[in-house]
């Protein structure tokens, strides 16, 4: 994406990114990211871009700002959607993680070796 200036409309971010900002959070489908500041109508591109993880090349002698896809980690998951598990309890009986639908889970998995 190309921009003439180092600043850009918040609704203009938005369509030309698919990135949703709302109060301090930035979100593009099922992936958000805490920001820092709640931002305005208008953005600083530098900024933004480091929040989220767009890379930004600025030639601001020329005017000229393009601002590039998120480029995630290996550390990023693409959604926060885990398989139904499986697992026996302490009893032996059959537990599904999907019965804990709705509900905020730590799952803590321990190997010996």
């Amino acid at each position: 994406m190309l921009f003439r200036s180092g600043s850009i409309d918040k609704e203009s971010f938005e369509q030309a990114t698919g990135w949703e900002l709302k109060d301090q959070t930035a979100c593009k489908g099922d992936i958000c990211i805490p920001l820092a500041a709640e931002h305005g109508e208008k953005l600083d591109l530098d900024q933004i871009s480091e929040e989220i993880g767009l890379p930004l090349v600025a030639e601001p002698e020329h005017e000229l700002w393009t601002l590039g896809p998120g480029i995630f980690g290996t550390n990023a998951i693409s959604s926060a959607e885990c398989p139904d598990l499986v697992l026996p309890d302490l009893e032996g009986r059959e537990f599904r993680l999907s019965s804990l639908l709705g509900q905020k889970v730590l799952v803590y998995a321990w190997a010996p070796y």
